[in-house]
């Protein structure tokens, strides 16, 4: 028979470690080697039952104060033997009851289930706050049988596969789960005679309507939180929560970006080379901007607090006017005429009128016939030799 180790070392603790950290150290060794985590490995499976008998040992005073002064032997036929329910693990259930959820087999009444709507609301809404009517379902407690599910008048008796608990335990192997009761399914009750109104529920659904203040700045993915406004919960429980979540609807003229606005704004050829004065809208009516004579396409304004007010702060955004200039279309023979005119006025003037176009040839230029690597071999035979 092989030696058994250290009931210490088992469970990585050291000999002064207090309840809660053998407690601890347990239930991570027993999450490590659990069998349903390790299927079909022989080894793991050793390890889970010696975690076990470790801990079954260390969490006992009296037995961890007869290993401590005799070891194994003063601990032989006691490891694993009695104790309840799980292989002698009496307190098995509670460890793995705050694992994987139970915290053992008693619950008292639940709350509501958290119920989440999505609101579709526009820009200006979402920007400058509104309110706005909901109609939800609803699932209340049923008046007729104060929830119990029973006709009036009818016993509510105690489920006889659960004992009233709602759940059962099923061993497997030498792992014990518990499972919601099939028979009542988790009300821990059986109905002689269901309520009429709901049907042996419990709960009647319908429908009402709610008014939701959205506060101004709100942007899509934001949650307004509702208290009390979800799911009944079991009789003497409290409601869940509504949580409405917002989606802001794409807007023709801006675009969003937090607290900024963004707005693209199409403009003549003619008036951007002249400059002038433009009217551009906001979100808070029309505005003016000035556009300095040779603005290029692309080029961006901003008009400073035009934008988004903060829902968190009292910091107001800004919107960006990005320029756009539009090519005439469709032109008549004297407007083309007159374009005509004009391109040949400025023939030759290239570097002067259109700057940007004039140097980029000027690059395609000496691309072509290297004469930049010319420039470049010619200033590096000027240059002084490093002393």
């Amino acid at each position: 028979m092989a030696t058994k180790r250290c009931y210490y070392e088992v469970l990585q603790v050291s000999k002064t470690a207090s309840e809660a950290e053998i407690k601890k150290a347990y239930r991570k060794m027993a999450m490590k080697f659990h069998p349903d985590r390790n299927p079909d490995n022989p080894e793991a499976e050793e390890r889970f039952k010696e975690v076990n008998e470790a801990y079954d040992v260390l969490s006992d005073p009296q037995k961890r104060s007869a290993y401590d002064q005799f070891g194994h032997a003063g601990v032989d036929g006691s490891a694993g033997a009695g104790g309840g329910g799980f292989g002698g693990f009496g307190d098995f259930s509670d460890i793995f009851g705050d694992i994987f959820g139970g915290g053992g087999f008693h619950r008292g009444p639940q709350p509501g289930n958290d119920l989440q709507y999505e609101l579709s609301i526009t820009l200006e809404e979402a920007v400058k706050g509104t309110t706005v009517e909901i109609r939800i379902p609803t699932k209340e407690v049923c008046e007729a049988c104060q929830g119990t599910g029973a006709e009036s008048g009818s016993a509510v008796e105690t489920c006889p596969t659960c004992g009233g608990q709602g759940q059962v335990r099923i061993q497997q192997g030498f792992f014990a789960v518990a499972q919601t009761c099939p028979t009542c399914h988790g009300t821990g009750k059986q109905i002689k005679q269901k309520c009429k109104k709901c049907y042996g529920e419990g709960y009647v659904h319908d429908h009402k309507t709610l008014s939701v203040n959205i506060p101004a700045g709100v942007d899509t993915g934001d949650r307004i939180r509702l208290a009390g406004e979800g799911e009944a919960g079991e009789p003497g429980a409290p409601h869940g929560d509504l949580y409405v979540r917002i989606r802001v609807k794409p807007h023709e003229i801006f675009q969003r970006d937090g607290n900024t606005l963004y707005c693209e704004l199409p403009i003549s050829f003619t008036k951007v080379a002249l400059g002038g004065t433009i009217e551009v809208p906001t979100l808070d009516g029309r505005a003016e901007l000035k556009i300095p004579a040779g603005t290029q396409s692309g080029q961006r304004f901003k008009l400073a607090g035009k934008g988004v007010k903060s829902v968190r702060s009292s910091r107001v955004g800004d919107l960006i006017v990005q320029v756009n200039v539009e090519t005439p279309v469709k032109l008549t023979s004297e407007q083309k005429a007159l374009l005509e005119q004009l391109e040949e006025s400025m023939e030759g003037k290239s570097h002067k009128h259109s700057p940007q176009s004039h140097s980029f040839f000027d690059k395609v230029k000496a691309f072509f016939t290297g004469e930049d690597e010319k420039k470049e071999d010619k200033k590096s035979d000027n240059d002084e030799p490093w002393q």
